[in-house]
């Protein structure tokens, strides 16, 4: 038998990640879906479309991590082995807008599910491992740079403040009740299919519709905040790895470098051969409350251990997005002349 994997948050950037690598390496994976008015699934819809999709090892459930009884449904028709929580409402500004949403669903879901998981493992004898994706966010007004594992969290959004608090229960779970359950903190993750309000793909979608003649400006907020960036698809990885280990632990996944958001918007021009600064205002609205300024990971333990280390660099994560934003421009371009 196949080994199965359920993934909360598999319609994301990182779900769908993740359920390439894993289908790759024979898992059957399941995946829980929101019910809504529309498909959301169109970052999976390469391995599986629609509901009765096509490829025989992914299936997809609808169930919510405001739901319990949902949850517990569902573990109950997979019978995982191994569950990964990646779902969330994961945009840091807009959690300023929606913290009770955004600690509902990022922080007491993470409970919710964990508290699902003990009640299925005691009552059909299973051992079901558990990954928590956690965030660079939760380290916000770090004491010491690079943050590592004991870095101690200083969280500055509701956001950040949801995701502390399920790093927590899941250690106290793993710690209480003896459940495999892992935490990876993972600094920023980008790549061709991440969401268009966070800061890099509206870069490079909003840079390549100006390169086209779609668009006329850019309008974006703190330019001089600076992050530890990745490619999410060697992200998805270590988070495999994490659950393969004999015992449970937590790991920071980091590049070890920082670039900044002016930086970032830089190079996308450079690849596009545009002058940015003759397209893009600045927008105070568009800035945090409380910023971080700066995070940087030492992955060290992660190299270490799991034997992980990033293979895309800050270089080729931009011309990456850029070239994949440019087509979807260009197909835009192309559908609308028509």
């Amino acid at each position: 038998m196949p080994r199965r994997a359920l993934i909360t948050g598999i319609t994301g950037q990182d779900g769908s990640y993740l359920a390439e690598l894993l289908l790759s390496k024979g898992y059957e994976v399941h995946g829980i879906v929101r019910r809504t008015s529309s498909f959301a699934t169109g970052r999976i819809e390469h391995l599986h479309k629609g509901y009765d999709g096509d490829h025989p090892n992914l299936k997809l459930h609808y169930g919510d991590l405001g739901d319990s009884g949902s949850l517990r449904r569902v573990l109950a028709q997979v019978m995982p082995d191994e569950v990964y929580n990646l779902a969330a409402q994961s945009h840091v500004r807009v959690s300023f807008e929606q913290p009770e949403y955004t600690v509902e669903v990022t922080g007491l879901g993470a409970l919710r599910l964990l508290e699902a998981i003990r009640d299925h493992n005691r009552r059909f004898n299973t051992s079901v491992r558990f990954y928590q994706a956690g965030s660079s966010e939760m380290f916000g007004h770090a004491s010491e740079t690079p943050q590592r594992e004991t870095t101690p969290f200083h969280p500055r959004s509701p956001y950040a403040c949801a995701k502390a608090f399920a790093f927590w229960q899941t250690v106290n779970y793993r710690e209480a009740y003896g459940l495999f359950a892992v935490n990876g903190i993972l600094f920023n993750h980008e790549s061709p299919r991440r969401g268009e309000n966070f800061v890099t793909r509206k870069i490079t979608r909003g840079l390549t519709r100006i390169k086209v003649g779609l668009q006329k400006r850019l309008t974006l907020g703190n330019l001089d905040a600076r992050r530890d960036w990745g490619f999410a698809g060697d992200y998805v990885e270590a988070m495999w790895l994490m659950m393969q280990q004999e015992k449970p632990d937590d790991f920071v996944i980091a590049t070890g470098e920082t670039h900044s958001v002016r930086e970032f918007l830089e190079l996308a021009s450079e690849r596009l051969k545009l002058d940015w600064r003759k397209y893009v205002d600045f927008d105070p609205r568009l800035t945090r409350p409380s910023e971080v300024n700066e995070l940087c990971g030492d992955a060290s333990k992660a190299r270490q251990i799991l034997k992980w280390k990033p293979k895309v660099n800050f270089q080729q994560l931009v011309e990456m997005m850029v070239d994949a934003d440019l087509e979807l421009a260009q197909q835009e371009l192309k559908a609308k002349t028509r």
